[in-house]
């Protein structure tokens, strides 16, 4: 009997003992869970607030890049009342090395800066501020710069793809908005409230280039590009809005000869010899060691390229000189990247008669 006792004692005292180590195992694990998520959370904020802080830095240096291409716009309008390819804001190697001068602590940046009269005014399409007709010249530029941009895409539903996207643009710009669309292939309001989701037509400028993915004929595939093939984005703006001269706001569409490029200058071009637009690119930058060989303020300069002919542009169409710029910054640190474009118009103060660039619009990403 005592035996039996003892043993039940036993069992009872083992029962005790495994409970207790049972406890005992599951604090520990609860512990180191707790200890895991602790640390878990702990990273996480170190990551997060190191992520901030490089953002913030990132921002920074960007803003840095942004000012260095106002001061060259500035500087070079001291210089010159023409604006072209010579120059130093559109000399990536004489930016770079502007931007070495800001001796940067830690992180990257590139600049480049382009001239946003080098490209297609959207806008210009329609005579403004009536902005019910087309343009006497433009339709015959989009005419020229939509079909060498078609080559390389097919087009099922539409048996005559440029005069779609013409006529749509015209109609999705123009300001009376009735069943009258422009030609057979436009569009207006009813095209599209019958689209999933629906919509109605602007009737009025674009406010935003990516606006045009909107319109009738102009998919993301042409609008943005595809592989090595640039989208007709790239040569188009929106910018460049002035006053008529009575009060009331007009786009005058004109092309700055010296900057433009091959693309855009093609539709300069008879059509019977668009391969004129090579000579005139490579006339501009022709040099002697290091020193541009030819002068670019007279508006016909081009008549001088060889093989020019008789070649005559209208002169309402193009320019040699401009104040809008786009300048495109790109900042990079700890696998951390943030680019920044930024459309200014360079303008003179009326009170201290100093130039500055003013932002028309600034997208960061």
């Amino acid at each position: 009997m005592k035996q039996y006792t003892k043993l039940n004692s036993l069992r009872v005292l083992d029962n005790k003992r495994g409970m207790a180590l049972l406890i005992t195992l599951t604090i520990i694990t609860l512990l180191i869970a707790v200890t895991v998520e602790l640390n878990r959370r702990a990273r996480a904020t170190v990551y997060a607030t190191a992520a901030a802080r490089d953002r913030l830095i990132l921002s920074q240096i960007l803003m840095s890049g942004v000012h260095t291409a106002f001061a060259m716009l500035v500087e070079d309008k001291k210089e010159t009342e023409i604006d072209s390819l010579q120059e130093d804001w559109a000399n990536e190697e004489k930016i770079k090395s502007l931007l070495q001068a800001l001796k940067l602590s830690e992180g990257e940046l590139t600049v480049r800066i382009s001239d946003e009269r080098s490209r297609i005014q959207v806008n210009a399409l329609v005579n403004f501020p009536e902005g019910q007709v087309f343009d006497v010249h433009q339709p015959i530029i989009w005419r020229k710069f939509l079909r060498a941009a078609l080559l390389d895409y097919e087009h099922p539903d539409e048996s005559d793809p440029v005069n779609t996207i013409v006529n749509s643009l015209k109609d999705w710009l123009d300001s009376g908005d009735d069943d009258a669309i422009t030609g057979l292939t436009g569009a207006e309001s009813d095209y599209y409230q019958d689209l999933d989701p629906p919509y109605a037509c602007r009737n009025g400028p674009f406010a935003h280039l990516s606006e045009m993915l909107q319109v009738k004929g102009i998919t993301p595939e042409l609008f943005y590009g595809r592989q090595d093939v640039p989208g007709i984005s790239d040569y188009l703006t929106i910018s460049g809005m002035s006053d008529d001269g009575s009060g009331n706001f007009t786009f005058n569409g004109k092309i700055n000869i010296n900057t433009a490029e091959i693309p855009v200058l093609m539709t300069l071009m008879p059509e019977e010899n668009q391969d004129l637009a090579i000579a005139i690119h490579e006339y501009r930058l022709e040099k002697s060691e290091e020193t541009f060989v030819h002068d670019l303020s007279s508006s016909n300069w081009y008549k001088n390229v060889p093989g020019a002919g008789d070649l005559d542009i209208a002169p309402q169409l193009i320019t040699t000189s401009s104040d809008l710029f786009r300048v495109e910054a790109s900042a990079s640190l700890n696998d951390q990247k943030m680019t920044a474009t930024v459309v200014v118009e360079r303008e003179k103060d009326s009170e201290t008669d100093r130039f500055w660039c003013r932002v028309l619009s600034w997208d960061q990403y």
